[in-house]
C-alpha cells in the first residue's frame, strides 16, 4: 500500500442497525478498487471484515474491522462496526477515532433501534454523517417510507444527493445529482440521465443547489442573482453545510450486488473530511489542556482504541494518530503506564491481514504487534512532551452472570483472564461480589457474554462456565433501637470483661457512622477501635440473613470496664453482641439492588410517564411469577 499523508486520508465509521449491509459494502468497495478478486459472503465466512472464528460461526459482525480502500489517490479507512446492540462498545470505539460516519439504513425497515443508537453517538462525538439507504434492490424496498421515517427522526435537515435508477428488482443504478449523470451497475458505465427521470432530477437537483448555496455567502449571492452554479461550486457548498452539521446527505445503493459503488466512493472522497479538516483535538498535557491539529509537525499524540489477543499472532494494538507521526522502527512513550514501548514495525491493517509501512502520518490508523504493557485507552506520546487523550465514556453492562472454572487448573486463571477480556472490551467488567461470594461478569447482553466466554477458551485457553448469579441483597434497619451486652469470661487465668451500651438508627447519608457519646469515663475511649471492629464484623457478615449491612448510625453512650480483665478483645465481643441485639429491635429489612436508568425518547408522542408505568408493571409481573 502507498504512503498517504494527512490530507489524503478519510476515517469513516460504517454504523447502523444489524443486517443493513455494512460488511458487504466493504466487500463491494474492496472488489471495485481491485484489492480483492471476488466478493466474499457473510454466510460462508469469506469476508475481509468478519474473520474471527466466532464471527464466522455466528454469521455476525462482533468486532470493528479496519478496511482501507484506495480510491482517487485517497485512502479511506472504513471502520466496519457491528450492528447488534450487544456490541455497542465496538461502535463507540469506532466512532471515537473516526472523522465522519456513514449510517446504513435498510430500504424496507427504515429507522431502527440500531440507527437511533448510532445517530446519538455520532451526536455525542460531534462527527458529520451521511445516510446510505442500502439494499434498494429488495422486493419490498420503499424509499419514500424510509425517507419519511428518517426525516421524522433526524433533527438535522436531509438532502438527497442521489436518486435510484429503477425500483426494487429493477434497481439498476443511481442518478447522481452532483454530476447530473446516471451510473449503471457498479458505476463504471456513466450515461446521461434517462428522459423519464428528467423532471424528478431537476426538482431534486434544485433542492441540492439551494442547500449548497447556504454554505457560502458568495454562492448564495450568485444563486439569488439567478446565475448558474458549477458542479464544483455545488460540491464545495454542500461540503460546507455538511461539515457544519446543517444537512445530512442521503445516498442510495445496493452494494451487496455492487450497485452504486463508484459514485458512492467518489462522494465519500470529495465530501467527507480529512483529519486536517476536523477541529483541533483537546488532550491533557503536563500543564493543562492542549489543542492539537492533525499535522506531522505537532507533538505526538496517538490513542489506543483497540487491543486483541491471539495465541497464534500475539497481541495486536490498534491506534489512531491525532498529531505527529510514528516510524516503523521507533520507541514511544506510553503516558498512562509511564513506560517506553519499542515498535519493531507498524502495520496498516486490512481485516486480519497487515501491510508493514515505514511511517504512519497524522490522522492515520495503524496497528503494532506484541506490545506487552499497552492497553485500550492508553496514549502514545514523546516522553519529553507527555500527553493523554480522553477516553470515551462507555455504557455500564446490565447483563450479569456468575463465573466458575471448568477445571481446577482453570480456577487459578480466572482473575487474569477476566482482566484481559475487560482490557480488550470496555463494556465488559468483572468483580468479586462479597455478599454472594461469586465472581461476576457484566456485559451488554447474553450474546455479548457468550462471545467473551468463548473467546477466553479459544484465544486464552481458559475454560469458563456461567451460572445464574445470586441476588446481592443488603441488610438494613427501619427504626431506632437501644441495646446493651456484657461479655464476661473467667477460666482460671486472666479473664475478659467488657460491657457496651449503644443506640442504632437509620443513616441515609452513608453506609456507616460511629459516634462516641460516653460521658463521665464509664469506659475508656481507647476501646473505641475494638468496638468499631466488632460492629463492622457484624455489618460485613450480616445480622439476619448473611448479607452486608448498610445505612446504619451507631452511638456508644455507656458501658462498664474492669480494671484487670477489660481488654480490646472483650469490648470487640461485647460490641458484636450489643449490635446484634439492637438490630433485632430496629425492624431489620432486606434491600434489593436498584439501578439508575436513562430513557431516551426520540418521538414526541411517547409520554415518559406511560413508559415508566409499563416498566413498573413488568417488574411487578416478574415478582408475582417468582
Amino acid at each position: 500500500m502507498k504512503e498517504y499523508t494527512t490530507e489524503f486520508i478519510r476515517n469513516i465509521a460504517l454504523v447502523g442497525h444489524g443486517s443493513t449491509g455494512k460488511t458487504m459494502m466493504t466487500e463491494a468497495f474492496l472488489h471495485f478498487s481491485g484489492a480483492t478478486t471476488r466478493i466474499g459472503k457473510v454466510e460462508d465466512g469469506s469476508t475481509a471484515s468478519d474473520f474471527d472464528d466466532e464471527e464466522i460461526r455466528r454469521s455476525l459482525s462482533l468486532y470493528t474491522s479496519v478496511i482501507p480502500i484506495e480510491h482517487k489517490k485517497t485512502k479511506i479507512n472504513f471502520l466496519d462496526a457491528p450492528g447488534y446492540t450487544d456490541f455497542i462498545g465496538e461502535v463507540i470505539s469506532a466512532l471515537s477515532v473516526a472523522d465522519s460516519a456513514a449510517v446504513l439504513i435498510d430500504s424496507l425497515a427504515g429507522v431502527e433501534v440500531g440507527t437511533e443508537i448510532a445517530w446519538r453517538y455520532c451526536d455525542m462525538f460531534k462527527i458529520p454523517r451521511v445516510a446510505i439507504i442500502n439494499k434498494m434492490d429488495r422486493d419490498n424496498a420503499n424509499l419514500k417510507k424510509v425517507m419519511d421515517s428518517l426525516a421524522e427522526f433526524s433533527p438535522t435537515r436531509l438532502i438527497r444527493v442521489q436518486l435510484p435508477w429503477g425500483e426494487r428488482s429493477e434497481f439498476k443504478g443511481v442518478i447522481d445529482l452532483l454530476s447530473n449523470k446516471a451510473y449503471e451497475g457498479d458505476g463504471k458505465t456513466v450515461v446521461e440521465v434517462p428522459a423519464e427521470y428528467a423532471d424528478a432530477v431537476e426538482e431534486a437537483r434544485m433542492e441540492l443547489i439551494e442547500a449548497a448555496a447556504e454554505g457560502d455567502d458568495a454562492l448564495l449571492e450568485k444563486y439569488f442573482e439567478g446565475e448558474e452554479l458549477s458542479d464544483a461550486e455545488i460540491a464545495s457548498g454542500l461540503k460546507n453545510v455538511f461539515l457544519a452539521g446543517e444537512y445530512v446527505p442521503v445516498f442510495v445503493s445496493a452494494t451487496g450486488n455492487e450497485i452504486g459503488v463508484a459514485p458512492l466512493l467518489d462522494a465519500l472522497v470529495s465530501l467527507m473530511p480529512s483529519p486536517a479538516d476536523r477541529p483541533a483535538v483537546t488532550v491533557q498535557g503536563a500543564d493543562g489542556d492542549e489543542e492539537l491539529t492533525a499535522s506531522d509537525t505537532e507533538p505526538l499524540a496517538a490513542y489506543v482504541w483497540k487491543t486483541t489477543a491471539d495465541p497464534f499472532v500475539g497481541k495486536q494494538t490498534f491506534f489512531r494518530i491525532y498529531s505527529g507521526s510514528i516510524l516503523g522502527d521507533s520507541r514511544v512513550w506510553n503516558q498512562n503506564k509511564e513506560i517506553e514501548e519499542r515498535f519493531g514495525s507498524v502495520n496498516i491493517p486490512l481485516g486480519k491481514n497487515q501491510t508493514s509501512v515505514k511511517v504512519v502520518h497524522a490522522g492515520d490508523i495503524a496497528n503494532v504487534p506484541k506490545l506487552s504493557e499497552t492497553a485500550t485507552g492508553d496514549t502514545f506520546c514523546n516522553q519529553g512532551h507527555p500527553l493523554t487523550c480522553t477516553v470515551p465514556e462507555y455504557p455500564t453492562g446490565l447483563f450479569r452472570v456468575a463465573i466458575v472454572p471448568k477445571t481446577q487448573a482453570d480456577a487459578a486463571k480466572i482473575s487474569p483472564t477476566l482482566t484481559r477480556l475487560c482490557e480488550e472490551d470496555m463494556t465488559l467488567d468483572w468483580y468479586n461480589e462479597k455478599a454472594t461470594r461469586q465472581t461476576i461478569l457484566k456485559g451488554m447482553g447474553s450474546q455479548h457474554i457468550d462471545v467473551a466466554i468463548r473467546r477466553a477458551e479459544s484465544k486464552l485457553q481458559v475454560g469458563l462456565d456461567t451460572i445464574e448469579p445470586r441476588i446481592p441483597y443488603r441488610e438494613g434497619i427501619t427504626r431506632k433501637a437501644t441495646a446493651s451486652y456484657r461479655h464476661k469470661k473467667q477460666s482460671g487465668g486472666s479473664g475478659q470483661f467488657g460491657e457496651v451500651h449503644m443506640t442504632i438508627d437509620t443513616y441515609p447519608e452513608g453506609d456507616f457512622e460511629l459516634s462516641w457519646d460516653v460521658f463521665g469515663g464509664a469506659i475508656s475511649q481507647s476501646y473505641e477501635p475494638a468496638i468499631r471492629k466488632g460492629i463492622l464484623s457484624v455489618m460485613k457478615d450480616g445480622a439476619i440473613a448473611g448479607y452486608p449491612m448498610q445505612n446504619i448510625k451507631v452511638s456508644i453512650f455507656d458501658g462498664k470496664e474492669h480494671p484487670v480483665d477489660s481488654k480490646p478483645v472483650a469490648f470487640e465481643s461485647a460490641a458484636r453482641g450489643a449490635f446484634k441485639a439492637a438490630v433485632k429491635e430496629a425492624g431489620p429489612v432486606l434491600y434489593e439492588p436498584i439501578m439508575k436508568a436513562e430513557m431516551v425518547f426520540d418521538r414526541y408522542e411517547i409520554v415518559p410517564s406511560h413508559v415508566a408505568d409499563d416498566v413498573i408493571a413488568a417488574e411487578k409481573s416478574d415478582e408475582e411469577e417468582d
